[in-house]
């Protein structure tokens, strides 16, 4: 949080700098019919960035570090996927850009009191039976998609900050007991571990194990803060038999995984460049061809390949804007992120709330940029912000409400705080003659 006004409009200046830089990217090296297009952009982003602004100023949110990370970020984003085979403008991106400042607002205004957060949390466990449910009965085994008509949803991935609440409450209850890793922890913990293996077993179910390692690693830092956070007393026994552990489970996963994703760990490429290997191909060619400055917005040719927006975006940023621009905005991410980790948190139940949010945002962007360098299969996962997708941009921005609500001063607002009494004038005895 910021305290003064310069450190304010300070961040104002730099986001639209870096947004107006971006621009003159496109106006000098991209490839657009009319300079209109480019103007219509331009405007779009720049009068979102203000309109932002003064309703965060106007709803005294003028503060909070989440907030501009995210205009940053959404942006940036829609200037990205307007360019991509050429400029123009995104408009359902945007959309879905705008969708996500609501979710964000939505998300800090139903978790800022950390108190009554807490206290919801069998309404925690019933939004996940529903969307558990929902992923069983309206998608199954047929795909991980509801299609409305108007609009494809993904439950699992609005499942994603349901479970960061759900595990986050469950431990922060844990606050007061002993730091210790054992059997304790497994008894204390048991319905987080039933809800994880709930989720493994569904998504085994649907072949949508892309998005399985997310939440592995939600439930993974909710124990960390369990065990570890603040304080712990951790014997060498515990922590060999512990990697131990994780290394038989990995050994298991491995033998009992289908035939499909062990052809896929084990499959070369470049043995089949116009088949099963295409996509891959190329996304590393892009990559390649794009060096550090890349070929121009709108300039590239791997729109042309399926996905090319959201589960290889990582390669068509590259091919267009150059690896380092790809870089940068993958920097960006992870600096904001840090920042939120760096920040003390104001609870215990914050703290686990923080980690649940950093680590669905790192295991995505890792997944999605290892599978675009060929490091491991695609897993049809999306960088946050980035990519394309409707679910993807409303959950990441519920996310970042969630980041921002754990800013809040407001702590418990029942709580009523008695009001100090002013102190009684003690009358002046007059003197009697």
């Amino acid at each position: 949080m910021y305290k003064n006004g310069i450190s304010y409009f300070g961040l104002i200046l730099l986001i639209l700098l870096s947004h107006m830089s971006l621009l003159a990217i496109i106006l000098f090296r991209g490839n657009y019919e009319a300079v209109t297009d480019v103007g219509l952009l331009a405007a779009i982003v720049l009068g979102t960035d203000l309109i932002y602004f003064c309703v965060l100023r106007l709803m005294r949110q003028a503060t909070y570090t989440a907030d501009f990370a995210l205009v940053l970020l959404l942006n940036m984003s829609v200037i990205f996927q307007s360019c991509f085979g050429g400029v123009g403008f995104a408009f359902k991106h945007y959309l879905m850009a705008v969708g996500a400042f609501v979710f964000c607002q939505i998300a800090y205004l139903l978790t800022r009191d950390a108190v009554v957060t807490e206290r919801r949390k069998p309404i925690y466990y019933v939004l996940f039976g529903v969307l558990m449910l929902s992923i069983l009965l309206f998608t199954g085994s047929r795909g991980i998609w509801i299609d409305l008509g108007f609009i494809t949803l993904q439950p699992s991935e609005f499942l994603k900050p349901v479970f960061v609440l759900l595990c986050a409450t469950s431990i922060s209850a844990q606050q007061n007991k002993k730091k210790t890793l054992g059997f304790m922890i497994v008894r204390d913990n048991w319905y987080v571990y039933g809800c994880t293996v709930l989720i493994v077993l569904l998504q085994w179910w649907c072949r949508d194990l892309g998005s399985l390692p997310t939440f592995l690693a939600v439930a993974g830092c909710g124990m960390i803060c369990r065990i570890c956070y603040p304080r712990a007393k951790l014997s060498k026994k515990l922590i060999a038999g512990l990697c131990a552990g994780g290394a038989v489970l990995a050994a298991v996963a491995v033998k009992i995984a289908p035939a499909y994703v062990l052809e896929r760990l084990h499959a070369d490429i470049w043995k089949d460049p116009s088949g099963s290997g295409y996509q891959q191909c190329k996304a590393l060619i892009a990559i390649a061809e794009g060096g550090w400055f890349g070929k121009g917005p709108g300039q590239g040719t791997l729109h042309k390949v399926a996905a090319s927006n959201t589960d290889i975006v990582f390669s068509t940023i590259c091919e267009e804007w150059g690896l380092l621009m790809a870089l940068l905005s993958i920097f960006t991410i992870l600096l904001i992120l840090c920042t939120c980790l760096t920040n003390t948190p104001r609870s215990y139940y914050h703290a686990c709330i923080v980690n649940g949010v950093v680590a669905v945002f790192v295991v995505q962007m890792t997944l999605n940029i290892f599978g675009s360098c060929n490091l491991i299969p695609f897993t049809g996962v999306t960088i946050p912000f980035i990519s394309q997708g409707g679910s993807s941009m409303l959950t990441s921005g519920f996310l970042v409400g969630l980041l921002k609500a754990t800013q809040s001063p407001l702590f418990h607002s029942e709580v009523k705080v008695p009001k100090k009494k002013k102190p009684a004038l003690k009358k002046k005895r007059k003197a009697t003659a």
